[in-house]
């Protein structure tokens, strides 16, 4: 008997997961069924998709052909090196979401649990055929599928305004999203009617075609992925969104869009041209600094978590814009460098994100409050919680030992060694973007230690929070999977990017492998140990060396005595829990020192107010500069149409034979 294929295997998993959706219809007011069956069945069908792509990795391209679709257009599929290591964040990220789902989801929270349950997984399948699908049919139908599904997933409860705002939004920049997609297909296949990636791959295009077809498919990817100007469905949709659902979006659905980001800058297409690296690099830096200023004034946890993706996705772009400048001009090592950058902070941000939205998840479900200013000493009564987000908040700062540190170190060390560029514009502009990346780490660092201290230090802010309760036993697993995952990609960083080189390999020609072959398993040397390296291991062996001795020396010089005292600031103790530093109050400096990023309008406290309260609402620029005119020329159009249509026949006879007029004055013999 013939053994199965992975690519074989990967599309029953997709089946399986759809048909696991489809279970959800057999009972769908059964919360405990869905729940405590299904939602784990669908893990372990994540972790199959996980081990089934981490053995494919690095080996050859597999292929397969599906009679479904429309005639004379079959589904073809293909699963190699790039597809892999995308497949291998969904289905071990998924694992730790869906554990956690199973027990957070319950009854009377707006979608029926078996309707919810169905469009999860379809939107789990949906994922992985985009990353197994080698025709622009295919992909286009996948694509869609998971938009529309997502789109289900953030209204699930739909009874609120707002989420049905947030989720016409999403949908309506999805959808112009995928229509450049579909115009840079359409360009790749160069007139030839072949949508399959072979044929796209075989077509030479001249550098014009070429160049319209990468800048059509960074719209497209770009405005999934949220990317500025394109990000504002963004801020709004991960908020609405229940927790799982904005761990699994943020995670993995963002990464779907570099995904093919990466595709069709260095497979389908056929030559790289300098310029196309600066417009994403450009892109990356405006994208990753305004979405971490965003992050740091925010009042709404999730939301900062929002704001905080876009700058990581812009990270990741900056990581694109460096790799396409090095490749345009033959320098592969640090193209290779880059390019590993870029894919190491997919899997670290996928990790570290997840592990953070499903942490606020579990503070609403205890406390019902997302806004941070009546949140505050979680730590007593959310233990678990509490130091498990911790691990997501040291790895999203860029902090070593964790995943998030390698990811942009990789990145700066792009940055250090790209000096020998030949065209001397970019080395004056290249500098300055490294300058900006570190700017960005450091308000990144800034925006999580704002998470952390307001929502889980201090006192609690309100009396309510006393009767919080700590995450659920599946709850409780899923967080320690992503944490586990997050710490290790932060410990192991050289068997990652052994792992990584085969994509590197695939898309590049060259990758890092020789390079780090040669320093051993436990030191990151990804040029040359001269240059610069990093030792992950000795560095955590060390931090918890001295925690314990520090421990050590404590109980022994003062025999074990503790003595408790109350918070307190500069040696002052709090008059309340008000009396504490509030997520406005944090982030005072940034808003003034970055005062023209932000819209802001501020409600101060009269000294006659009895209850005086001092408000500050930030919106974006974008939203009122971009977006609202677009509105209100689209109203006004629609207005004159109106106006048009006057519902009498005779007027609109009158039309047709004004047409008519001009046709025949215009109309050549």
């Amino acid at each position: 008997m013939t053994s199965l294929l992975p690519i074989d295997t990967l599309l029953i998993a997709a089946c399986a997961w759809f048909a696991i959706g489809l279970g959800g219809l057999l009972a769908p007011a059964s919360t405990r069924f869905i729940a405590r069956t299904l939602f784990p069945l669908g893990a372990l069908i994540g972790m199959l998709v996980g081990l089934v792509a981490l053995g494919a990795l690095g080996g050859p391209a597999q292929t397969a052909v599906l009679a479904i679709g429309l005639p004379g257009l079959p589904f073809h599929l293909r699963l190699d090196n790039l597809s892999a290591v995308f497949a291998i964040l969904l289905g071990f990220v998924s694992v730790g979401i869906s554990i956690y789902a199973a027990g957070y989801f319950r009854k009377g929270e707006g979608t029926a649990p078996g309707v919810l349950c169905l469009e999860y997984h379809l939107f789990l399948a949906s994922m992985l055929m985009v990353l197994l699908a080698d025709d622009a049919y295919a992909f286009m139908v996948a694509w869609e599928t998971m938009a529309i599904s997502s789109f289900f997933l953030v209204t699930t409860d739909h009874k609120h305004e707002e989420i049905r705002r947030a989720g016409f939004i999403y949908l309506l920049v999805a959808h112009i999203g995928a229509i450049s997609i579909l115009l840079s297909f359409g360009v790749m296949t160069g007139g030839a009617g072949d949508y399959s990636f072979a044929a796209m791959r075989a077509q030479p295009l001249s550098p014009f075609w070429a160049s319209a077809a990468f800048l059509l498919a960074l719209a497209g990817f770009g405005a999934k992925a949220g990317l500025v100007p394109l990000h504002v469905w963004l801020p709004e949709a991960h908020p609405a969104a229940p927790s799982p659902v904005s761990a699994m979006m943020s995670g993995v659905m963002l990464k779907t869009a570099i995904y093919g980001l990466l595709r069709v800058s260095f497979d389908l297409l056929s030559t790289t041209i300098w310029w196309w690296g600066v417009v994403a690099l450009a892109v990356g830096l405006l994208t990753a600094l305004f979405g971490v200023l965003q992050s740091t004034v925010q009042s709404d946890m999730k939301r900062l978590l929002a704001w905080s993706s876009i700058e990581n996705i812009g990270m990741i772009a900056v990581g694109l814009g460096l790799t396409l400048i090095f490749h345009a001009y033959r320098m592969e090592v640090l193209a290779a460098l880059a390019l590993t950058a870029v894919l190491y902070h997919c899997l670290a941000h996928a990790g570290f994100k997840s592990l953070l939205f499903l942490c606020t998840g579990s503070v609403l479900h205890a406390t019902k409050e997302r806004s941070l200013g009546k949140l505050g000493g979680l730590i007593h009564r959310m233990p678990w919680v509490a130091w498990l987000a911790l691990v997501g908040v040291i790895a999203g700062a860029g902090l070593p030992p964790l995943s998030g540190f390698v990811s942009e170190w990789l990145l700066l060390q792009g940055f250090l060694f790209s000096p020998g560029l030949p065209h001397p514009w970019l080395n004056m502009v290249v500098p300055v973007a490294a300058a900006l990346v570190v700017l960005v780490a450091a308000l990144a660092g800034f925006a999580m230690v704002k998470f952390h201290g307001i929502v889980f230090l201090g006192q609690m802010r309100e009396p309510a929070l006393k009767d919080a309760h700590d995450a659920g036993p599946w709850e409780k697993f899923g967080l320690v999977w992503l944490a586990l995952f997050t710490l290790l990609l932060g410990v192991l960083p050289p068997t990652v990017i052994l792992r990584l080189d085969a994509a590197t390999q695939q898309l590049l020609g060259t990758g890092l492998a020789a390079n780090l072959s040669q320093q051993g398993w436990w030191m990151l040397a990804p040029i040359s140990a001269e240059r610069a390296s990093y030792q992950p291991l000795i560095f955590l062996v060390t931090i918890a060396a001295t925690v314990l001795l520090g421990r050590w020396l404590v109980r022994r010089l003062y025999h074990g005595r503790v003595r408790r005292t109350s918070p307190w600031d500069c040696g002052y103790h709090f008059e309340g829990p008000r009396a504490q530093d509030t997520a406005e109050g944090f982030s005072q400096p940034i808003r003034r020192i970055f005062e023209p990023v932000f819209r802001m309008q501020r409600h101060f406290p009269t000294p006659r107010d009895t209850e005086p309260v001092y408000r500050v609402k930030v919106d974006d620029h974008f939203w009122h500069w971009l977006y609202l005119p677009i509105a209100r020329a689209a109203n006004w159009i629609s207005t004159l149409v109106v106006t048009l249509q006057g519902g009498r026949i005779a007027v609109y006879l009158m039309y047709s034979f004004i047409t008519l007029l001009v046709l025949l004055l215009v109309a050549r013999p």
